[in-house]
C-alpha cells in the first residue's frame, strides 16, 4: 500500500511515490473543450500517455487526473478513462480555464509542461521564481 493515513487527515506518500496531477483535454487526448462534450466521448486518447501513466500506476505512484472539464463531465469523463484502460485514482473537476499556473505550496512541488509526447521524465536545471528570503 502506498498511502499511510488515518481517519480524517490526509494521507501521506511513502518515500519514493509521487503524486502525478495530470491534466486531460490536450494532454493525454485531443483538446476537446468543455463547450463540445459530445467529443469528450469519442476522442482517441494519445497511445504513449495510456503506456506511461499506467507503467506510474503500476509501479505505485498516485494518478490524479487534474481538468478543467466540470463535474456535469463526470460521467462522461470517467467512462472514457475506463474504456480506454487508464490507471487512475481520482479526478478533480475545475481547473482553472487557460495557461499560466502559479502553485504556491509548502511542499515541493514540480511542474512538467507537455510538449506533445509522452517520454521518460529527465532532471534539467532551469530558473525558476521563489520568494525572496
Amino acid at each position: 500500500m502506498q498511502l499511510q493515513h488515518k481517519d480524517n487527515i490526509s494521507p501521506v506518500l511513502q518515500d519514493g511515490i509521487k503524486n502525478y496531477l495530470i491534466d486531460i483535454d490536450g494532454t493525454i487526448t485531443e483538446d476537446v473543450p468543455n463547450e463540445q462534450p459530445e467529443r469528450m466521448a469519442t476522442c482517441e486518447p494519445f497511445p504513449d500517455a495510456l503506456e506511461t501513466i499506467n507503467k506510474w500506476y503500476d509501479e505505485g505512484h498516485q494518478i490524479c487526473f487534474f481538468t478543467s472539464r466540470t463535474e456535469e463531465h463526470r460521467e462522461v469523463t470517467t467512462v472514457w478513462l475506463n474504456k480506454h484502460g487508464f490507471k487512475f485514482h481520482s479526478i478533480l473537476f475545475g481547473k482553472p480555464r487557460g495557461g499560466n499556473y502559479h502553485w504556491i505550496d509548502n511542499h515541493l512541488v514540480k511542474a512538467t509542461r507537455f510538449n506533445g509526447k509522452f517520454t521518460q521524465l529527465v532532471e534539467k536545471e532551469v530558473v525558476i521564481q521563489v520568494f525572496n528570503d
